[in-house]
């Protein structure tokens, strides 16, 4: 029975090998992709039929073409808008903040000061680097400064003596406290802003003299973000807003040049031609749009000229988005990444798949292929079937783990029957302990594990891609730990709607291998036999198969097991938020030996249908036929493990 646990308080962070693909043996058209956009369609007719891909060229065409969003230039007022205060301030009214009392996520609140202003800075009540970070950013400061702005003359010298305070314990250079550190960009941001109050509120135009600390304090912020500059991430780019806000605001031209030069740099990294973010994370990913849109805004405000390469990139972004949103109006939790909808981005195909395709244009296409390292692909966009009830998946490849990634290559989501089938546990937050560990790793992933290895963190490399009108075949290929080499065949299916995974495992040496597949929190889990495990949420029509299908090798005693909610080693988690952790079951395919090969079918179903499977083999080659209430299906694996639709 799965159970709920209680909320866990955690904290949240700044933060193509040409390859002989088989053609389907059906009359159609196949689209061969791989990395880089190229593509070229080739008649599938003859069974057997071949076709090699080319190596994609540094002129090969992007994928996909985004839609061109109409330019919305804001007007030049020479001035820097204060950015708020991204919601820290919430929790944190006038009254408590004249008590100098503090809160941020789910830990009550604390009195970090006298209540005159007088702050404990190294404060840390419960042992959290996010929640002492932000204690260091001000931005609990904001209603304070809101209503100071209006002319609250209590709220005006509460909030500066607050800010003279960490301006007197915190001189330059404060780079030892990790904390006062990485909550510059933000803490300069809320320098500004209470400067902005100042003016507002006592009415003047200049800032009086009695003030005069608080564009010192600018400028040394200024001076901080000039000598420790992030670079192309999401921390460099708000660190380039700020010091062009500090430009901006105290007219220092060679300020607001630096953080130009700097945005025309990092933008060329940060998204890359085809719309893929650096920062590995699909959550991240729309952050970066909308950073990249303030970044626009505060340089056309105060009349500076960005590069076109961020409308570019941010427009081919937003198709990125588009492609990755789920039926259900989700952005899949693929590196560190809550639950969320996107952004409904007018003008772009993003407007259609966050509307769930109740307005805009539909995107140009279902399935895209990234260089940057993800695959995602859909059976459509609610064309012939309810836009919610098609199916949707995400496949990740590339290089090792950075920024907000996990290790995550070869895994897979999928999002099937309006509900989630396969799921990535999420994002535990920025706290460094067994649960971010484990949700970073393998283990959290739906892989093929070998859990007793050593990580390598090496490339996953996509051999090869087949496109097909009813079906999607994907070949990746690494060596995910030491002495081990992994392959996995992906191909996906419209008609029936389903996945079948053939993951591969060789090494010089006996090995514990593991195939996971990691299920939503809500559902109980039945182990019918060593082949058949069923999945549902108890009252819900759907049903999930996790069918492990014989291959090669005769299924161990120990084949098929489940996990939920262990803590030592953790496993069976999953994070909506990174302060709810919910026990989730996970299914495991087992093997030991030298080598391993693992056929899986993950299938979703309405309830009252029947869903079966047989093999056979012919010609030297193994045939599944599946059937899935009154739809069948058959699919035929080569002597060299390639997957393809025959019917």
């Amino acid at each position: 029975m799965l159970s709920r646990r209680p909320r866990v308080r955690t904290t949240i962070g700044l933060t193509a090998v040409c390859l002989l693909v088989c053609a389907v043996a059906f009359a159609g058209a196949v689209t061969v992709l791989m990395p880089g956009g190229r593509e070229r369609s080739v008649a599938a007719t003859v069974p057997g039929a071949s076709v090699t891909p080319s190596v994609p060229s540094a002129s090969a065409p992007q994928s996909p073409t985004p839609t061109r969003a109409p330019s919305t230039p804001v007007a030049q007022t020479g001035t820097y808008q204060c950015t708020g205060f991204s919601g820290i301030d919430a929790k944190i009214p006038l009254p408590m903040l004249f008590k100098d009392t503090f809160a941020w996520g789910d830990d009550p609140p604390y009195q970090v000061g006298d209540g005159s202003g007088d702050i404990r800075w190294r404060s840390d009540p419960y042992a959290k680097p996010s929640w002492y970070m932000w204690l260091h950013s001000l931005r609990w400061l904001g209603q304070g400064i809101t209503a100071a702005g209006k002319g609250n003359r209590q709220a005006l010298t509460h909030v500066t003596a607050v800010i003279q305070d960490w301006v007197r314990d915190n001189p330059y250079s404060w780079k030892g406290d990790v904390g006062a550190w990485e909550s510059t960009m933000h803490r300069t941001n809320v320098l500004i802003c209470a400067r902005q109050a100042v003016l507002s509120g006592l009415r003047v135009r200049r800032l009086p003299a009695q003030y005069a600390w608080l564009d010192q304090a600018l400028l040394d912020h200024a001076r901080f973000l000039q000598e420790t500059w992030g670079g192309p991430s999401n921390h460099g780019t708000d660190e380039s807003i700020a010091l062009f806000g500090v430009g901006c605001t105290l007219n220092r031209p060679e300020l607001k040049t630096l953080a130009v030069e700097r945005l025309t740099e990092a933008i060329t990294t940060a998204i890359d031609p085809q719309g893929s973010t650096n920062e590995q994370s699909i959550g991240y990913a729309m952050f970066n749009y909308q950073l990249w849109g303030r970044a626009t805004t505060a340089l056309q405000r105060c009349g500076a000229n960005p590069s076109p390469t961020i409308n570019e990139r941010r427009r081919a972004l937003a198709e990125w988005l588009a492609l990755a949103t789920t039926p259900t109006g989700q952005l899949p939790q693929v590196g560190d990444a809550i639950r969320q909808k996107p952004d409904v981005v007018r003008g772009t195909s993003l407007e259609y798949a966050a509307s769930l395709g109740k307005h805009g244009t539909r995107p140009p296409r279902r399935t895209a292929v990234f260089d940057a390292g993800y695959v995602f692909g859909r059976t459509g966009w609610g064309e012939t079937r309810p836009f919610t009830q098609e199916s949707a998946y995400t496949i990740r490849f590339g290089p090792g783990r950075r920024y907000h990634g996990h290790e995550d290559r070869t895994s897979i989501t999928y999002v099937s029957h309006g509900r989630d089938i396969l799921i990535d546990p999420g994002h535990s937050g920025y706290q460094h302990d067994k649960w971010q560990a484990w949700t970073k790793s393998q283990s959290a992933h739906n892989v093929m594990t070998v859990p007793n290895g050593t990580p390598t963190g090496s490339e996953t490399r996509l051999t090869g891609a087949a496109i097909a009108p009813t079906s999607e075949y994907y070949a990746l290929a690494d060596t995910p730990v030491e002495g081990v080499e992994r392959t996995r065949d992906v191909l996906v299916l419209k008609d029936p709607d389903l996945i079948i995974t053939l993951d591969r495992g060789k090494s010089g040496s006996e090995q514990r291998y593991e195939t996971l597949w990691h299920l939503a929190a809500d559902q109980k889990v039945t182990v019918q036999s060593p082949t058949t495990v069923v999945a549902a949420k108890p009252g819900d029509t759907v049903r999930t198969h996790l069918l492990q299908i014989p291959y090669q090798q005769e299924l161990p005693a120990d084949a098929v097991s489940v996990e939920q909610g262990r803590s030592d080693p953790v496993q069976g988690w999953y994070y909506p938020t990174i302060f709810d952790r919910l026990q989730a079951p996970v299914v495991k395919f087992n093997r030991t030996g030298a080598n391993a090969t693992v056929l899986s079918a993950i299938v979703p179903s309405n309830r009252g249908e029947t869903v079966a499977f047989s093999t056979r083999t012919a010609g030297g080659m193994f045939f599944v036929d599946l059937t899935v209430g009154a739809r069948k299906t058959t699919v035929r694996i080569t002597e060299n493990g390639r997957l393809s639709r025959i019917s």
